[in-house]
């Protein structure tokens, strides 16, 4: 879901149903946007999305790819048919959903689950596997104005040469996909995506707390994409923490999930903690 704001649209729903969601998206990208936690969840061969939707709020949702099962877990909404009509929805409730778009307006409080067969855990190619995303949608996103993280970087290179890495060490170490292993099967509220800062980063895609746990960054010596992906900053949102001869990724402070489908906040450490753990483990 995407795209959430609070506030009445202009645009009107007819029989030319395709080409107004796009106007309507566009009209939705110019107002403020409301939190809406994305919550991933992993089993074996199953992968779940979950978001939750306040009340009050107008939502759509990327396109869908394929048919697959939804649960719609809480709430009450009301879904815009291509005709122009509304069906009320209530859950609980469980239905196979077809390809296509969902435009609506949520009366009570909502959680849905899209429910996906899949070994996947990769949330960039999950994404790419099951959604289609509008050209509004990408032309906003690449409109998006581009944040300074020149502090970052350079305290980045401080980092190595206090440690006594080249770059090309680093980041050699960095991709060797020898000691790589996904998340293991549960849920997780970050997901790995391109970063302002250097590559691809973690990010929040709901609201995590201060001193939670983000999620597992190595797990018997090898890392996870906590600890493949998370970038450095001067001014880290969160640290590595050593859990017998693991580490977790936890919060320092509260942190940003998602607003109107837009990614949250993502998340940082100091390297020179984590390369410390790292040291002490060996």
């Amino acid at each position: 879901m995407n795209l959430i704001p609070r506030v009445q649209p202009s645009v009107t729903f007819g029989a030319t149903f395709h080409g107004k969601v796009d106007r309507l998206e566009a009209e939705f990208l110019k107002m403020d946007q409301v939190e809406c936690p994305v919550v991933h969840r992993f089993g074996p061969g199953i992968y779940i999305r979950e978001v939750r939707v306040p009340a009050g709020s107008y939502a759509i949702g990327h396109a869908q790819k394929r048919v697959h099962l939804n649960i719609f877990l809480k709430g009450r909404v009301s879904v815009v048919n291509e005709d122009g009509t509304t069906t009320e929805l209530v859950a609980p409730m469980t239905f196979v959903g077809q390809p296509g778009r969902k435009v609506g307006y949520v009366h009570e409080e909502m959680v849905w689950q899209n429910v996906y067969a899949t070994d996947e855990t990769d949330i960039e190619k999950l994404e790419a596997m099951f959604l289609d995303k509008s050209d509004v949608w990408n032309s906003h996103q690449s409109s998006l104005p581009l944040l300074s993280f020149d502090a970052d970087r350079t305290d980045y290179r401080l980092v190595l040469e206090q440690f006594g890495f080249t770059e090309e060490v680093a980041r050699a170490q960095s991709e060797n996909e020898e000691d790589q292993i996904p998340f293991p099967m549960g849920s997780y509220k970050v997901a790995v995506m391109p970063s302002q800062i250097e590559g691809r980063g973690l990010f929040a895609m709901a609201g995590i707390d201060a001193g939670e746990c983000i999620a597992p960054a190595r797990i018997g010596g090898m890392r996870t994409p906590a600890g493949r992906f998370t970038n450095h900053s001067a001014t880290p949102n969160a640290r590595m923490v050593m859990r017998g001869t693991d580490i977790d990724l936890v919060a320092l402070r509260a942190i940003m999930g998602c607003r109107g489908g837009q990614l949250g906040e993502e998340i940082t450490i100091d390297y020179r903690e984590a390369l410390g753990l790292q040291i002490k483990g060996e």
